[in-house]
């Protein structure tokens, strides 16, 4: 007899409905869809998020952030004394030139005066005075005119020089203050370089390290993309043995009271406590019974299998992308059952069923005790689920985590009054979709997906289709969707100037502009949610900037308000992504 092979076993082991018992005591569980072995970490990615270097090598970016920022309160100082210290030269310079002219004006008159007063050839002198005059008093009165003369003029240019001196030692304290204005720039400059130098030197390991991590998650996305794929036609076919068995998968109405009967020819499933499970039948059939769903299950299932792949985003709620409870509520509203769109809600309203009764289309509902509720996602077998998964950053197949299920529940059979969904405990942060939701205040390095700002792996980002410029997935979707909008209305699609903005090329433009750009590992660029745009949107009042001013939000853009008119740091061309 030949050896089975591991991929075989598995596989056949994946399309086994553990703890199904079929009630009129079959021997095997009825056949349901398989799962696709599935990374042991959600999306596949955990493992590259969690590397202790990129954790090291990020704390040490992190310590050159802590001091460029210590020195930008500096920076700025020290460049604006400066800059008054050369307005103060330019204006000593001007006065002591105004008075140097007044005084060559009044050297000037005098010079003229004394030609005509004391030349020859009858003009009156002291001496002319004395020869020609008549009366002695006349003569004492006309010479008291001229030293009178002479006295004011001497006045006038003392006055004048005085008022030069003045100047020129204004001009010297100028100086002295742009002396020392400048020492105190080129010794700010120098801290400052050697923190850029630094920042060179850890984005050079940082970029070998993000480089490292993009490819083992380029081929982890590889590999998730297979399992997707693989799941996704073992339900098409699981779909299909229904069909070809003659199935038509009842309505949930049908399926709630096995003990008060079951469509022709179909049994109830055993629970793992005994008796029937409510919401779920089965074909009788050798070598082993098909499990039949309600057809909103599976409606719903086949719904979310189409999503398989789509980005995953906080608070948006599809087509382009979604978070895990926005999805559960979309392919389940499509099937005609009503559920809350968060996490918490869902856990609030869907009724329970025992965890060893797991079905596919049942939600499971992950976490722990200190933070409390966690996750959810939907069944495809006790050991896989299907989720809007924050941390692969997609919707995908995973596994399902035994130890973190806090419950089980079922929408097919309808609403419970609703109970409060386990919280966080002793300061425990709030999990979202399977990642930490850090708060506003939060001094941590790491933000969506788990990479750190200027950090993240180009596998994860998404082409906006402009050049090479790229975005968070659900943000590039939404950028897309608005260009296209746009260029109805203008004939071209939008321009854009910058995109997400890697940490080196944040040390670069700190480099050139210290005073203006935003510390290394800041910028909102750096999440790749931020925009430079141009075409006529980089200016006020112009009929593109109107358009993004009446349109951006309905595709999740955003012009904050830090850059709007008249709050001192004006850039029209800046719009952010804020979901939609």
């Amino acid at each position: 007899m030949s050896a089975r092979s591991p991929w075989r076993t598995r596989r056949a082991a994946s399309r086994v409905l553990v703890a199904v018992l079929a009630a009129l005591a079959l021997s095997v569980p009825p056949a349901g869809p398989a799962g696709a072995d599935p990374s042991d970490q959600p999306g596949g990615t955990s493992g590259v998020l969690d590397s202790q270097a990129l954790d090291e090598l990020q704390q040490r970016a992190a310590d050159v952030q802590d001091g460029l920022k210590a020195q930008q309160r500096e920076v700025t100082a020290a460049r604006k004394a400066l800059t008054e210290a050369q307005g103060g030269v330019t204006v000593a310079e001007k006065v002591v030139s105004d008075a140097e002219a007044k005084l060559a004006e009044h050297q000037a008159l005098v010079a003229s005066y004394a030609s005509a007063v004391y030349q020859d050839g009858g003009s009156l002198t002291p001496l002319t005075l004395l020869l020609t005059g008549g009366d002695p008093g006349d003569v004492l009165t006309a010479m008291g005119y001229l030293d009178a003369v002479d006295q004011h003029a001497a006045d006038v240019i003392g006055a004048a020089e005085k008022a030069r001196q003045a100047a020129l030692d204004q001009q010297r304290r100028a100086k002295a203050a742009l002396v020392k204005a400048q020492e105190r720039a080129d010794q700010v400059d120098a801290r400052v370089k050697k923190l850029e130098a630094a920042a060179a030197a850890v984005t050079d390991d940082l970029d070998a390290a993000l480089g490292k991590v993009d490819r083992q998650l380029a081929q982890l996305q590889k590999e998730q993309l297979d399992v997707n794929q693989r799941t996704a036609a073992n339900w098409r076919a699981y779909v299909d043995q229904l069909a070809a068995a003659g199935v038509t998968a009842p309505p949930a109405a049908q399926l709630r009271d096995p003990a008060s009967g079951l469509p022709a020819g179909l049994v109830p499933v055993a629970a793992r406590s005994g008796g029937a499970q409510r919401g779920a039948a089965q074909l009788p059939r050798q070598p082993s019974s098909l499990l039949v769903l309600p057809a909103e299950t599976l409606k719903a299932v086949t719904a979310a299998m189409d999503a398989l792949g789509r980005p995953y985003a906080p608070g948006t709620s599809g087509p382009e992308s979604w978070d895990c409870g926005s999805l559960v509520q979309s392919v389940f509203g499509a099937a005609g059952i009503s559920l809350p769109g968060d996490q918490a809600g869902l856990f609030a309203v869907t009724v329970p069923v025992d965890r060893a009764d797991v079905l596919p289309g049942d939600l499971v509902f992950l976490g722990n005790a200190e933070s409390g509720l966690g996750h959810v996602g939907i069944a495809l077998d006790r050991k896989t689920m299907l989720a809007a998964d924050a941390r692969a950053g997609a919707v995908v197949v995973r596994t399902l985590p035994a130890d973190e299920v806090l419950g089980v529940g079922r929408p097919s059979l309808g609403r419970r009054a609703p109970v409060a969904a386990p919280g966080p405990k002793g300061g425990a942060l709030r999990v979202e979709c399977g990642n930490t939701v850090y708060p506003a205040s939060y001094g941590g390095v790491r933000a969506w997906g788990g990479y750190p700002n200027g950090l993240i792996p180009p596998s994860a980002m998404c082409p906006i289709g402009v050049g090479s410029h790229q975005l968070r997935c659900d943000a590039a979707a939404a950028f897309r969707a608005m260009s296209a909008a746009y260029a109805s209305s203008f004939g071209a699609p939008i321009c854009v100037t910058d995109s997400y903005r890697t940490y080196a090329s944040q040390v670069r433009l700190y480099g050139e502009k210290p005073a203006l750009a935003a510390v290394p590992g800041t910028s909102n660029h750096g999440w790749g949610l931020a925009l430079d745009l141009c075409g006529g949107i980089q200016t006020f009042g112009t009929a593109p900037y109107a358009w993004m001013v009446a349109n951006a939000g309905r595709f999740g853009f955003l012009h904050p308000t830090w850059a709007d008119p008249g709050r001192g740091r004006e850039e029209p061309w800046h719009w952010e992504f804020a979901g939609t």
